[in-house]
């Protein structure tokens, strides 16, 4: 099987916006650059920062639980912690994360946002190179995964529904096309090739309601995981994969099943 690469993206804040790389310079056993490297957990959360542990994703402020976080359009530089949040409303409001100031506006502003209740008041949370992404609870390798998505899979579950599913309802790091419709949920323990760099296919990747929140208008308008299940006996689309290799990856790669 031989596709290409479509798009490369980073979440550097667990439950906020995507940041698109036109390239990504890979680390064995590492995840993606600065992918979710920083989130906002909730008071009564767990997490402490001086001793990070995975946390389940309804521990932090997330579309599982938060749709309206997808009407924003944030932006965050991790060298000097500026975040940047634009809505409807406000065209353009930055917060300095590095300040006790500027994370306690952005965590007031998420607040009045969703009209969270006072135990789920967030603080901005880190621990480097700890990652809050949803499968640090299984291990740590698969804390260090990253995650594909196949352009073809999610065109056919679109075939499938009569409806416009948006990849980006996915969150994956990595968007690819050229492979058969969900062929890549067979080969777990298997090798593919991207670039420079070899990945081991670690884990299918099961969905959740996340998935139904539209990425345009912020509103649960498909329902993503029952209508899989319907169709295809399961919840997954997309899979993990953990980096074996240094080497960089880039819009247009080529990427291949290893053994085909």
């Amino acid at each position: 099987m031989n596709g290409k690469i479509l798009s490369l993206s980073s979440y550097p804040i667990k439950g906020l916006s995507p940041q698109s790389h036109d390239q990504a310079v890979l680390t064995a056993g590492d995840g993606f650059p600065g992918d979710r490297l920083f989130g906002f957990a909730k008071k009564n959360s767990g997490f402490n920062p001086s001793d990070p542990k995975p946390l389940p994703k309804n521990r932090f402020i997330v579309l599982l639980q938060h749709a309206k976080l997808a009407g924003l359009e944030t932006a965050f530089d991790a060298r000097s912690r500026i975040l940047t949040i634009s809505t409807s409303a406000e065209p353009k409001l930055e917060f300095d994360m590095n300040t006790e100031t500027g994370a306690s506006e952005a965590s007031r502003f998420l607040t009045d946002l969703l009209d969270l209740k006072d135990e789920e008041v967030p603080f901005f949370a880190s621990a480097f190179p700890h990652r809050f992404t949803d499968a640090s609870v299984a291990s740590t390798t698969l804390m260090n995964a990253i995650s594909f998505i196949n352009l073809d899979s999610v065109r056919a579950f679109e075939k499938e529904i009569s409806r416009e599913v948006d990849a980006r309802r996915f969150r994956g790091n990595i968007v690819f096309e050229g492979w058969p419709a969900f062929s890549e949920l067979d080969l777990v323990g298997r090798h593919i090739q991207v670039g420079e760099v070899t990945f081991n296919v670690l884990h299918r990747t099961q969905r959740c309601l996340a998935t139904e929140v539209n990425p345009d208008t912020a509103e649960r308008d498909i329902m993503v995981p029952k209508l899989l299940k319907k169709a295809y006996g399961h919840f997954d689309m997309g899979i993990y994969a953990e980096v074996l290799n240094d080497g960089v990856i880039e819009v247009g790669s080529p990427i291949r099943l290893i053994g085909d």
